[in-house]
């Protein structure tokens, strides 16, 4: 029994220096508590400037590090490794991690400009009353072109992606859900859609664009199609208003027949040490100056209805980019398909892009 006793005895006492080496190694690299704070955000996604005014404001230091996809952001989150304070995933993905049980809730009494934004932002279905997620972005998945390129060509959906008139002319962003709602909704499937034959025939018709397609990129596509690489792009709406910027030849559209509506909101993940700090940060970002200050770096459309008076009426008038959704038909907002289906999506994207080689 004596013997039984320091067995477990001596569990505990290597568990507990375990344990106490692996929060002196993070707070050793300023990754948790005290006066630091850790945001977990997607890349190129913030003004830079901004974290240096919080600081300055706050006194609180901020370590960020950037993800490129929500699953690669949520499968850190979940090994708990590294302590994150705040992070901006998109709305299945708010979904799934609140079934995961991986966020905390969020103190509203502690974000005074939450009342800044739009209520078309607020509770919505992916969470409902805001109980874990602030707005941060919004905006769709749509087709930058360059006319200029296609002999002053139009494109306004996406079967005309199929052309053969723009073999080796299309840039795809490296993302199964937008790659396969791409296909689904070409075919007039929800971007949704889990029925099996809806996803082959999907992913068939993928298949057959192959010949069209010049490369599927990260965040290199801006600068890509930018500098006229690639006459098309599959994009996001704030990389399309950047790509934009840089060269005002080239448009975007939100096709036809549908495409996905996105939002980014800022959470708290479960492994947050500074929860205080977290707040501050949401509620900072949430301030009318500094969410304009970020809407024109980053690009994307800003929740913030107040913001919207300290952006150029040139930018929050554009309607490619703020489009009305009260008259916006056949948007949809992804939906948490589940582990299983969000790995099929990924295998079968994974498969298109086997194809091509």
């Amino acid at each position: 029994m004596k013997q039984l006793v320091r067995v477990f005895v001596t569990i505990f006492i290597v568990s507990f220096a375990i344990l106490f080496f692996i929060n002196r190694l993070n707070s050793s690299q300023g990754l948790s508590g005290g006066n630091t704070l850790t945001v977990y955000n997607w890349g190129d996604y913030i003004e830079p400037k901004l974290i240096k005014k919080f600081e300055k404001e706050t006194g609180i230091k901020v370590i960020y590090q950037t993800f490129d996809s929500n699953e690669a952001m949520m499968t850190k989150i979940e090994q708990g490794g590294t302590t994150f304070d705040v992070a901006v995933p998109s709305e299945y993905a708010i979904e799934k991690m609140k079934e995961e049980k991986l966020l905390l809730p969020i103190n509203h009494s502690k974000l005074p400009n939450l009342k800044y934004i739009n209520p078309r932002f607020l509770d919505l279905p992916f969470d409902e009353k805001n109980k874990y997620s602030i707005p941060y972005f919004w905006g769709t998945v749509g087709i930058v072109y360059n006319p200029s390129l296609l002999n002053g060509k139009k494109i306004t959906s996406w079967n005309d992606l199929w052309d053969k008139d723009l073999r080796n002319s299309i840039l795809l962003a490296d993302g199964a859900r937008e790659v396969m709602g791409m296909g689904l909704n070409s075919l007039h499937y929800s971007l949704n859609d889990t029925n099996e034959a809806h996803l082959q025939e999907a992913k068939r018709k993928l298949d057959k664009l192959t010949p069209n397609v010049k490369a599927i990129v990260g965040d290199e596509i801006k600068m890509l199609l930018a500098n006229e690489e690639a006459a098309v792009g599959v994009v996001w709406s704030g990389d399309a208003s950047e790509i934009i910027d840089e060269n005002e030849k080239l448009d975007y559209v939100v096709p036809k027949e549908g495409s996905n509506l996105w939002f980014d909101n800022m959470v708290i993940p479960k492994t947050a040490k500074n929860i205080d700090g977290a707040h501050k940060f949401i509620n900072f970002m949430l301030d009318p100056k500094n969410a304009a200050a970020n809407a024109d770096y980053v690009g994307y459309s800003t929740p913030n209805e107040k913001a919207l008076n300290y952006l150029d009426k040139e930018v929050s008038g554009d309607k490619r980019f703020y489009p009305d959704l009260d008259k916006a038909e056949g948007l949809e907002v992804y939906e948490n398909l589940g582990k299983r289906m969000l790995a099929h999506y990924n295998e079968l994207f994974l498969e298109f892009k086997m194809h091509r080689k």
